[in-house]
């Protein structure tokens, strides 16, 4: 297990490293930032004063190396459009992205791993059927398509919710339910597959023919042993609900890392782009290494040579 961890984490800085030069790299495809931030009056001084102060008047490898010891120091640079350290403008729109994620995994999993066990055991029946609309509906819909719904139904025609924003405790709920929905329906189907097979198997049967009662067959020996399929895509989900909420953020009027990344990318802030997704890519590679050690405890079959 410890040589397991070692590896684990020599992959992480192998993975961390190699998205540094790529987020280096696509920051600056663009062009360079001064044609933005210069009118057409700017002269050759002013030019090269905002290259000097922006650190781009340098080659690139410099610039990269720059980067690199700047980021092992937790310093992000300063954001062109801020006008301050981009550590500080993440650390105000972190904590609402988190939230959202949070949420809407929490929703996700108690709303899908139990429905698709209920369908497993109730294959064929009305449970299985919305089971499979709900399923069907969640992975066929864009998720913008659903908040827009969502929000009109819910929020002007009923007002039930707030239509946008981060106020009080109901402003999360239609946020919530966008994102997570599609994971609820991914988490569903998965589960009801990963339960029908392990109901099929040979030593599910076993253990009916040697008088082990329904539930004791269905929790300690079906639902342990299929758990691993959904545990896995949920550390994928938990990532990829952080990290992945733009389309709801904008939507929504969330204040979160996603609004504010499509803010970075219009201003042509790549410093606080590049911090972004730094921080992306740092939550994401937490949440399957997290994921890879609850493999062990799960399921002590699992050995890691």
């Amino acid at each position: 297990m410890q040589r397991f961890l070692i590896r684990r984490f020599v992959i992480v800085i192998i993975t961390l490293f190699a998205v540094s030069i790529i987020i280096f790299i696509m920051a600056r495809a663009g062009g360079d930032p001064r044609t933005m931030l210069l009118d057409d009056y700017a002269d050759e001084q002013q030019w090269q004063e905002l290259g000097q102060a922006l650190g781009i008047d340098k080659p690139y490898y410099q610039q990269y190396g720059i980067f690199i010891a700047d980021l092992f120091q937790g310093d992000l640079g300063q954001s062109i459009k801020e006008r301050r350290p981009v550590i500080d403008v993440i650390a105000q729109r972190i904590w609402p992205t988190f939230q959202l994620g949070l949420a809407a995994f929490a929703f996700s999993v108690v709303i899908g791993i139990p429905l698709g066990v209920l369908s497993s055991i109730q294959r064929g029946s009305a449970l299985d059927i919305v089971g499979k609309v709900v399923a069907l509906i969640g992975q066929s819909a864009p998720s913008f398509w659903l908040g827009i719904m969502f929000m009109f139904w819910f929020a002007v025609k009923l007002g039930w919710v707030p239509p946008s924003g981060r106020g009080e405790w109901r402003s999360i709920i239609l946020p919530m339910v966008t994102l997570g929905w599609v994971f609820i329906a991914a988490n569903l189907r998965l589960m009801r597959s990963a339960m029908l097979d392990v109901l099929d198997s040979e030593y599910v049967k076993l253990a009916r023919a040697k008088g082990v009662t329904n539930r004791a067959v269905l929790w300690k020996h079906a639902f342990r042993n299929a758990l691993i399929p959904p545990l896995t895509f949920a550390g994928v989900n938990l990532g990829a609900l952080i990290t992945g909420s733009l389309t709801t953020e904008l939507v929504f009027a969330w204040p979160g890392l996603g609004q504010l990344a499509v803010q970075a990318l219009w201003a042509f802030d790549y410093p606080l782009l590049q911090g972004i997704v730094i921080i992306y890519t740092l939550m994401y590679v937490a949440a399957a290494f997290f994921v890879d050690v609850l493999y062990a405890y799960i399921d002590p079959r699992i050995r890691y040579a």
